[in-house]
């Protein structure tokens, strides 16, 4: 049997996968065609969102499919990610609008040229963020905080499709609740002829997706979708229904070359404008490239993504587009139809330019209701109730914090929604790491091999301590926001009644000191010796000693008072404990304690 391509390529291979992505090893007959027909559901999808979208933004329709085009293929490439589509988006086309209309009239020259060099600006600074290999930010969002996201941009593609679904015109508004409040005001003027066409559009795409999960049952949905459409429409007047709504008559899409013509008196008011524009695209093409690779198992290199992203916009600023980034309600349809490698996105472009070119007529055939269907099925995907689920059985906490972010994503922008989202996630790790486990160690046997055990939990007086010898185990790191609670606990310690005088800390989980953990130490230090008694440890780490050697912490111990195992360490501590107390505790926990006997 030959040796496939994957497991041997050839030397253009190797150096274009080191260009691109190991993802050209996977090239086959059968991924092209997988890619192409995800592709073409992908360029059948973004024709009414990108004349939808170029509007929002106070742009011609064209600007928008102009969009969907260079920066889609160039974020494809470059970034990586498999399954993202970029784009035009409903949160970038607002926020450029309400930057940029104070500036100029929306859809005049000068509104163009300012939105073409925003653009520009846009792409240098995300460039720079992923040249500067600054992606590791994107680590701080939370699964939860995905999943929140997820969740409620699935509410808001299914909210914003049941207008059309519903054959209603568009709402005035652009936000979640002016488009709810439009829902319930029209709700009567809905018309079943735009239902049924959305029905058999889901009905045929999930009938298919159980019956033959491999055959691109987006598309057929589609099709029946325009089928039975264009059956109503014809004999709309006849039997007095209301027409569908279809796409229409599409400008044509092919992008033209222009360095966009400024003032550039007006940079500096610019540079601000995109460093805003700027994290709201990153925000959400890096949330939205980290929620699909979640569903498909990839691995993302964010800096990868945010330097392909960036690039998709500084050559897209020069081929009429505007601020793009990756869509979710076409990235998971992506996934769904089966696409395997960025070139889905590549074809998606090409065909998006070929369809409008030679099947315009065609394409303005399909409904509005068809496409508000798909989008339906994909939102219902991307809900993911077990999920829901599962983490509120597991976890509370991050339950909060998935339910916080998703009604942050429906009420507010959705880069806000990934802020408050990630900065609640970092509040309660902090919360948590705020207050480090201090547990009373002891013996549950003599036996040779005998190990500490946690006591606490156990009743009182079940496991004996030794009155002299407080044995203790840190676990976690004492840092500047947990000293408080650890000093607060060291103090309680000392001043009960009957406290032991020596502690005895078992440091091997203490993962990590800062200055602050170090000065405790030196308190807890000269108060244990102020009472007369000592200060031991027993396996710190090496960054840990590090930092009490640096702030000579260690020199005020002693590296005696260092110990490498429990018999050295108590063995060493025995011998400064007060005799006369040994003789008369009934405790007994040590070896040594048996030849006080003899």
């Amino acid at each position: 049997m030959p040796p496939s391509v994957s497991s041997h390529p050839a030397p253009w291979q190797r150096r274009l996968a080191r260009v691109l992505g190991d993802w050209v090893h996977d090239v086959s007959p059968a991924s092209l065609r997988a890619d192409g027909l995800a592709g073409l559901l992908g360029a059948l999808l973004v024709l009414p969102q990108g004349i939808a979208f170029a509007t929002l933004a106070g742009l011609p329709p064209q600007y928008g499919l102009y969009t969907a085009i260079v920066p889609c293929i160039v974020a494809a490439l470059a970034g990586s990610s498999r399954h993202v589509m970029s784009g035009p988006t409903n949160a970038n086309s607002v926020a450029l609008y309400t930057m940029l209309s104070p500036l100029a009239a929306a859809g005049t020259p000068p509104y163009i040229q300012l939105a073409l060099a925003v653009t520009v600006l846009v792409g240098l600074m995300q460039t720079l963020v992923g040249a500067l290999r600054l992606g590791s930010i994107a680590n701080f969002i939370a699964p939860s905080v995905l999943l929140g996201f997820t969740s409620g941009a699935a509410l808001l593609i299914a909210l914003y499709a049941l207008p059309d679904l519903m054959g209603l015109p568009a709402p005035p508004g652009h936000g979640a609740s002016a488009v709810l409040t439009h829902l319930v005001r029209q709700a009567s003027e809905a018309q079943l002829t735009a239902l049924a066409v959305g029905a058999v559009t889901l009905l045929a795409a999930l009938g298919l997706r159980r019956l033959q999960p491999r055959w691109p049952h987006m598309l057929v949905g589609l099709a029946a979708g325009t089928l039975l459409a264009t059956g109503l429409n014809r004999h709309a007047a006849a039997f007095g229904w209301p027409p569908v709504e279809v796409v229409g008559a599409i400008p044509g899409a092919w992008p033209v070359f222009a360095v966009p013509a400024v003032d550039w008196s007006k940079l500096p008011e610019l540079l601000g404008l995109a460093a805003a524009l700027t994290i709201v695209a990153l925000g959400q093409s890096i949330s939205i490239a980290k929620a699909v690779a979640q569903r498909s198992g990839q691995r993302i290199d964010a800096n990868r993504e945010f330097l392909g992203q960036g690039l998709s916009n500084l050559i897209g600023g020069f081929f009429s587009s505007y601020v793009s980034c990756g869509s979710l309600n076409r990235s998971m349809p992506n996934l769904e139809a089966g696409a395997r490698t960025p070139l889905a996105a590549v074809f998606s472009a090409v065909l998006l330019m070929g369809l409008v070119a030679f099947t315009a007529p065609v394409l303005a055939l399909i409904p509005m209701a068809a496409i508000a269907g798909l989008l339906l099925l994909v939102a219902w995907t991307l809900l993911d109730l077990p999920r829901w689920r599962r983490l509120y059985l597991l976890n509370r906490t991050e339950f909060g914090i998935a339910a916080l972010t998703l009604a942050a994503t429906v009420s507010l922008r959705l880069e806000v929604a990934i802020l408050l989202g990630t900065i609640t996630s970092l509040m309660s790790y902090l919360y948590r790491t705020a207050r480090p486990a201090m547990r009373t160690m002891g013996f549950m046997s003599m036996d040779e091999g005998r190990h500490f055990e946690v006591i606490d939990g156990h009743p009182e007086g079940a496991l004996p301590e030794c009155p002299q010898v407080k044995l203790l185990r840190m676990e976690g790191s004492i840092y500047f926001g947990a000293t408080q609670h650890v000093a607060d606990t060291l103090h309680a310690l000392r001043t009960a009644p009957n406290a032991p005088k020596h502690l005895l800390v078992m440091a091997k989980s203490m993962n990590f000191i800062d200055l602050a953990g170090a000065e405790l130490w030196h308190a807890e230090l000269a108060a244990r010796r102020a009472m007369g008694g000592d200060l031991h440890f027993h396996r710190p780490r090496p960054q840990v000693l590090e930092m009490w050697e640096r702030t000579g912490f260690l020199d005020a111990l002693g590296p005696d008072h260092i110990h490498p195992d429990k018999r050295t360490a108590i063995a060493r501590i025995f011998q400064t404990l007060d005799p006369q107390i040994c003789r008369t505790c009934r405790a007994r926990i040590f070896w040594e304690c048996s030849q006080l006997d003899q």
